[in-house]
């Protein structure tokens, strides 16, 4: 089944919707041993009250929302979107809000609006919460003894309320390796709002989830197919799996020098080059959206795999917010995905290195990610991260249809605005023909135009208005937009950026463009798998002779966080042009083990 390209009718108009009233989603990590003095303790009977079975009535479903929101008229759809998913007639109480001062209503929380009941509270949030306001005497960790003695420094700076919630597995809190109140609770719900049949909670980022899923999926010595492109955190799971790599090559614009969506013919031809050598791929791996927005056809590409036999597992941190929307691409789960691990702390709400992993369909063993992720996550996991989580997922459960409605409409507004501006040019998807949807929330603006690099452009829009972006590439920058997003920041936004092209038109400014024509991952050549070269013995080479040695260390640009060079690779002499370049421009480079480049770790092979 073909999808329609990006220009016709939404991908996930076309997709399969997933029912959400999947299979139970039991404990997490069930046969993780319990941390510390606290024990799983008994289990309670189905007629005991606090623990979930099955499923309670929950907002609409993301797949849901699809299909109610594609039966609208295209001209005509906020106000029929309105009325479908929001309630009529509702009065909203402008003023203060959790301390914070606003005037717009669509940052307000759904539960205050007047005519609809509250929604349950979070079961794990509302657990925290009571155990912090207990008058105990502690006598456990961790040592600041819920903030008695939390150091002066940092309480200055957040206060002592965090400190207070800063609590250890207590029985009433539940457990993250047997959970069977609370945290089991809020993962059910997650699980019915993502349309998964199973969510984990995550305390290691999607890093964590990245490392369980391929481990889950993949044995010592198996193949992974994956884009080159992939994130750091795919690299350092063939390390800990001992998976082979058969890299497949993302789209790639060399105007913009952004790596693009995975096509279905180069996923066909993988499995076919591998059928031919007598081999078959244990999982396949895609980036979906990736850094700055391009989603792959998900679809199409967990047909193909599952006609084959083979999860499809896909790296969705920075699309958690898919699917909530009608003009949000849709989510992986929705087109067919088997695991999907989401950044929840990314465009939504949750705390800094807090994430979900999604399971769904009955092809992945779910035994073997509880027993991955009882090997990776910490046996003492934050219950700030993980109430975050929760809370997470009550935010989007409170309008689910209509809560990104601000956010794209400014998204759309600053779109107008900056490209009225001369010499700037903004990423769509007629720079990747076989990009199926763009998340309309990335803005990603093109600078050399005005003569100037995304780093030269930052550090101006930094320096004198005030503006942080999320990524900075060569040519470029990124911005993202989320539920915080206002008009003010856009304004802002908008205004820099015409400085930036006022400036250009009278002024010269220093540094080089990258050309864009450094494609960084043409003609890979692997001599050996990541892990073997990991653990092989290695020396340090100057940098003019590594062209042709075996790489042994992991060099990696970031953001956005994607290797350049990876063990056990043949150093290229493009690959080290476009070292020279990135580290010339002002990027970050991680995992040298020599600063300043003058030389590289490798195999003594």
């Amino acid at each position: 089944m073909a999808f329609p390209s990006a220009s016709s009718a939404p991908l996930h108009a076309q997709g399969p919707a997933l029912p959400f009233s999947s299979s139970s989603s039991s404990s997490v990590l069930s046969n993780g041993r319990p941390t510390s003095r606290v024990s799983c303790g008994p289990r309670r009977r189905p007629s005991e009250p606090g623990l979930c079975h099955g499923r309670s009535p929950s907002p609409l479903a993301p797949c849901q929302i699809v299909a109610k929101l594609h039966q609208v008229d295209p001209f005509q759809h906020k106000v029929q979107e309105r009325s479908e998913i929001e309630p009529k007639k509702t009065k909203v109480k402008i003023g203060v809000v959790d301390n914070l001062v606003t005037d717009d209503p669509l940052v307000l929380s759904y539960s205050r609006v007047e005519g609809n009941s509250a929604p349950p509270p979070p079961p794990l949030v509302s657990a925290l919460k009571a155990a912090a306001e207990q008058n105990v005497a502690s006598f456990h960790f961790p040592g600041h003894n819920r903030g008695r003695a939390a150091p002066s420094s940092l309480a200055g700076v957040i206060g002592i309320d965090p400190f207070r919630h800063d609590l250890p597995e207590l029985p009433e809190l539940d457990n993250l390796f047997c959970p069977e109140g609370p945290i089991l609770d809020a993962q059910k719900q997650a699980a019915e709002l993502f349309g998964s049949s199973e969510t984990w909670f995550l305390v290691g980022g999607t890093t964590c989830g990245i490392h369980a899923a391929i481990m889950a999926t993949c044995s010592p010595g198996d193949t992974l197919i994956l884009p080159r492109n992939s994130h750091l955190s795919a690299t350092s799971a063939m390390v800990l799996s001992g998976v082979v790599p058969k890299y497949i090559m993302p789209e790639y614009n060399s105007e913009w020098g952004i790596a693009g969506s995975i096509d279905v013919a180069q996923l066909e031809k993988a499995l076919s080059d591998l059928e031919s050598e007598g081999r078959k791929a244990a999982a396949v791996f895609v980036t979906s959206p990736t850094y700055e927005g391009v989603c792959s056809n998900i679809y199409e590409l967990s047909q193909l795999s599952h006609s084959h036999g083979i999860p499809l597992i896909v790296d969705e941190a920075h699309g958690a917010h898919l699917g909530f929307h009608s003009q949000l691409p849709a989510s992986a789960l929705q087109q067919g995905a088997d695991i999907s691990v989401q950044s929840t702390h990314k465009v939504l709400c949750s705390l800094t290195q807090s994430s979900m992993l999604h399971m769904a369909g009955n092809i992945v063993d779910r035994e073997r990610i509880c027993k991955c992720l009882q090997t990776l996550m910490s046996t003492s996991p934050s219950y700030l991260l993980l109430a975050s989580l929760d809370a997470a997922r009550a935010q989007l459960s409170e309008n689910p249809g209509a809560i990104f409605r601000r956010s794209i409409d400014l998204a759309v507004m600053a779109k107008e605005l900056i490209e009225e501006v001369p010499g700037v040019t903004l990423l769509d998807s007629s720079s990747f023909p076989n990009c199926s949807a763009m998340d309309p929330l990335r803005l990603t603006v093109g600078f050399w135009q005005l003569g100037m690099s995304g780093y030269e452009a930052d550090e101006i829009l930094d320096r004198d208005h005030g503006i942080v972006c999320e990524l900075v590439g060569s040519r470029y920058m990124t911005f993202t937009l989320n539920l915080g997003t206002h008009k003010e920041h856009i304004q802002r936004l908008v205004s820099g950026i015409k400085h930036l092209s006022a400036a250009s038109a009278v002024k010269s400014f220093e540094g080089t463009v990258n050309n864009g024509d450094l494609g960084p991952f043409v003609d890979i050549e692997m001599a050996m798998s990541p892990r073997d070269a990991f653990f092989m013995s290695k020396r340090k080479a100057g940098i003019e002779e590594c062209p042709g040695k075996i790489c042994g260390e992991l060099i990696c640009p970031y953001p956005p966080g994607i290797p350049l060079l990876i063990p056990g690779e043949i150093i290229t002499e493009q690959a080290l042009d476009y070292l020279k370049q990135v580290k010339k421009d002002g990027t970050l480079i991680t995992g040298a083990s020599d600063p300043l480049l003058s030389s590289l770790i490798v195999c003594n092979k």
